[in-house]
């Protein structure tokens, strides 16, 4: 996340972000970060994991037909032998369906490294899941039209 936040942090997190203190001295103010961010999310599908938090951290709400977030896609868990309900970290995923470690730094995790390793994931069900989020949808409508028509 590039920017200062809106209010003063002292809890860099240094060991999972890489962010330290002295990063921040030139960073782009929170504001500005969050302006020029949101206008490239605006509209477009985007993929991440755990998203949810990234979109916290933003102060912004990205609609759910437009999100895919990997921590919640059954179809990767099955892949990776895990529970279809369970949250799985990043780092479990990307060993056992890509066979990568990642996230293994001293300086914290690399948000490039983590974002190859969540589209990598995507586009191993990207096609499966689409399909079944098509069908869903399609339900949904019938449903909605047999509703409507008693």
């Amino acid at each position: 996340m590039v920017g200062t936040g809106p209010r003063g942090c002292n809890d860099f997190r240094t060991r999972y972000s890489g962010v330290r203190r002295q990063d921040l001295f030139n960073a782009t103010p929170f504001y500005q970060a969050q302006k020029e961010i949101l206008k490239i999310l605006t509209g477009k599908m985007v993929v991440g994991h755990a998203i949810h938090n990234d979109f916290k951290a933003l102060k912004y709400s990205h609609p759910a037909c437009q999100t895919r977030d990997t921590a919640r896609i059954p179809l990767l868990n099955q892949k990776a032998g895990m529970p279809e309900h369970q949250t799985v970290s990043l780092k479990k995923l990307a060993k056992a369906i890509l066979d990568k470690d990642i996230q293994r730094g001293k300086r914290g995790h690399s948000s490039v490294e983590d974002a190859k390793a969540t589209m990598e994931l995507f586009k191993v069900v990207e096609n499966a899941w689409e399909q079944k989020l098509s069908a869903l949808s399609l339900s949904a409508k019938a449903m909605d039209l047999a509703l409507n028509q008693i």
